[in-house]
Parts: C-alpha cells; structure tokens; sequence
C-alpha cells in the first residue's frame, strides 16, 4: 500500500559531504520498489536506494541518478553496500559483498542533515508523497547510515554482519516508528538458528 512504512527517528548532526548506506532485502517484486528514502525539504529524492527493476538499482543523491545493473537473483536475498564522496562526486556499489565498477554523481554537491528517513516507500514530498506503485513489499535488515565512505573491508564486513564502526543510523539500536502494515520478526536465519 502508500501507507505502510517505516519512519527513521535519527539524522546526521551535520550536512553530509560523504555517506555510506548499507541494508539487506528480500522481496519477489519484479516493480520497481524504494529501499531507502532521504528526504529534505528542498529535495525528495536527496538520497535514495531504489530497486528499478530485477536487474537494474538505481542510486540517487540530489535527484540525479546512477544505475546499477546485476544479475537477476529471483528470490535470494541482497546486501546491498552504497558510498558517495562530494569532493570526487565517486560511487561505490557493492551487491552481496562484491564490488560493481564506480560511477560519478554530483561532485561537489552537500546533502542537508535536516532530513525525513523512510524505509519502504519513495518520497516524493518531504515526509510523504507517497506512490502505491514504488511500494516495497518483503523483509528487510541491517539498515545502517554512516556519516563517512566505508573502506572496502568495512564493506565486506557489513555484508558478513561482523562488527561495524558506530553509526547515525545503526540496525542493532535503530529508533522507528512503524507506520500501517508493518509487522517486526526476527530474521529467518535468526529463527532457524543459523
């Protein structure tokens, strides 16, 4: 639905000049779906992790984009690992602890602090907005915001779930609030004592 989310209650102390975003997803949409939306007053889409297609992520940082494009993993579960860097405008996408090669976007640009985080639905207004049709629908974990670009260790890391360094926005102490049909579960691996 476009009322079925969950609202972040933590933001950067300060505008980001570089950032890493890093979460696990498991869905079976074949539609395009947002993951991880940031919002500012002055822009919806200041960063967001949307899942375009099977094949195709779609990274944005001030409302510009670059695309991603991977093997189809019908039905496994993604750790997905994003990094931008304002002074050379560099992106670094890691899909399942792997490296994608880099992208340039917005070099130069700042991302505002003064923002609204939504997991599983698109902003296209700043706290809201929302279109039924960039819905997500499945499981998602391991949500986390670092105010700085992760190393290529840190990364590997974070796919492996070993320990990370402190975070904004971190899974194991994150504040929420879940909005509409929600529902919160250990995760399958967890339950299965795995």
């Amino acid at each position: 639905s476009n009322d079925s989310y969950v609202l972040l209650q933590a933001r950067p102390e300060h505008p980001l000049l570089n950032f890493t975003v890093c979460l696990r997803s498991y869905t079976d949409l074949t539609r395009p779906h947002s993951l991880f939306s940031y919002a500012t007053k002055e822009q919806d889409n200041e960063i967001l992790l949307l899942k375009f297609k099977p094949t195709e992520y779609r990274f944005y940082v001030g409302g510009k984009y670059v695309a991603f494009h991977i093997p189809e993993n019908y039905m496994d579960p993604e750790h997905v690992c994003v990094t931008w860097e304002s002074p050379s405008g560099i992106v670094r996408f890691w899909l399942n602890g792997r490296p994608w090669p880099r992208r340039g976007l917005q070099k130069g640009y700042v991302v505002g602090n003064e923002a609204v985080v939504v997991l599983g639905q698109e902003q296209d207004a700043y706290g809201g907005g929302f279109d039924v049709y960039n819905s997500f629908t499945g499981e998602m974990a391991d949500v986390h915001l670092w105010d700085a670009g992760l190393s290529p260790d840190k990364m590997r890391s974070a796919y492996l779930a070993l320990r990370l360094p402190p975070a904004p926005l971190a899974w194991g102490r994150l504040r929420y609030e879940a909005k509409g049909d929600v529902v919160v579960k250990p995760r399958l691996r967890e339950a299965l004592g795995a």
